[in-house]
């Protein structure tokens, strides 16, 4: 009894230990049962009926005659080569480019799927190319130096964070993102007073910058009542509303004043 009575105290706390490690235990999974409830994925995109997608072109025009482009003095840096002329307002036979346009107004609540494809802006002849770019908010922008010189990239955004970081020539390229809508947004070069251009950034994907010939095209609209805008670093902002049925296509044109 005594050699009985004695194993039964040396085995009561080992006993009490194992009943607390055990409860412990339980309540240590409960937090991670919680966690996938708490890092819910985003939501999906809003799908659009490619059967009654609509699209919207048109051209930019520049009523007037437009100002001469300014002249560059690149002897600061006998690396640099170009047209030394700025990139402010080209206009040729009254048609105006590097005007963004995009769907401000219209598509309510739609999320859309952020593109895996980059947005490559290029440093050449001491310029940026192209010198009005739009990219959806979380795209990738590519940032490449194609100058045998250093060029020191520097958004100065109102919405977004700015950041400032030089890249050397034949460089890894620069991979960078914009999380917040943002229109018009300046990008300029430390290194290059003369160098500049224009990030916008949009919620959507509906968005074009004029060509050469002023000529824009957004498509793959869902139906619906829409304001697209106009704008340009140096003129302006021009609104217009337009009304898309199913598969319709409809030109819209706006005309700036010099």
């Amino acid at each position: 009894m005594k050699t009985k009575t004695w194993m039964s105290v040396c085995c009561l706390p080992a006993l009490l230990s194992f009943v607390l490690l055990a409860g412990c235990g339980k309540k240590e999974e409960q937090p991670a049962a919680e966690t996938p409830a708490a890092s819910a994925p985003a939501p999906a995109a809003t799908p659009i009926d490619p059967a009654t997608a609509a699209s919207v072109s048109g051209t930019v025009k520049l009523d007037g005659e437009a100002p001469k482009a300014a002249k560059i003095d690149m002897s600061q840096d006998p690396a640099c080569k170009g047209m030394n002329l700025a990139e402010n307002e080209i206009a040729s036979g009254g048609h105006l480019s590097n005007v963004f346009v995009y769907v401000k107004e219209g598509l309510g609540n739609r999320t859309f799927d952020v593109p895996k494809e980059p947005i490559t802006l290029d440093q050449s002849g001491c310029k940026y190319h192209p010198h009005v770019l739009g990219v959806m908010a979380g795209q990738t922008i590519k940032i490449v130096n194609s100058d045998p010189t250093t060029h020191n990239i520097h958004p100065t955004p109102k919405d977004n964070r700015e950041w400032n970081e030089s890249q050397p020539p034949q460089s890894a390229p620069l991979e960078k993102t914009f999380a917040r809508e943002e229109i018009m947004l300046p990008v300029k070069c430390n290194q290059h007073p003369w160098m500049r251009m224009f990030v916008n950034v949009t919620k959507s994907p509906f968005f074009a910058v004029s060509g050469p010939d002023g000529k824009f095209e957004i498509k793959g609209l869902p139906p619906g009542d829409y304001t697209l805008a106009f704008v340009h670093e140096k003129l302006g902002e021009q609104d217009v509303k337009v009304t898309l049925a199913a598969k319709d296509t409809k030109t819209v044109d706006a005309t700036f004043k010099p």
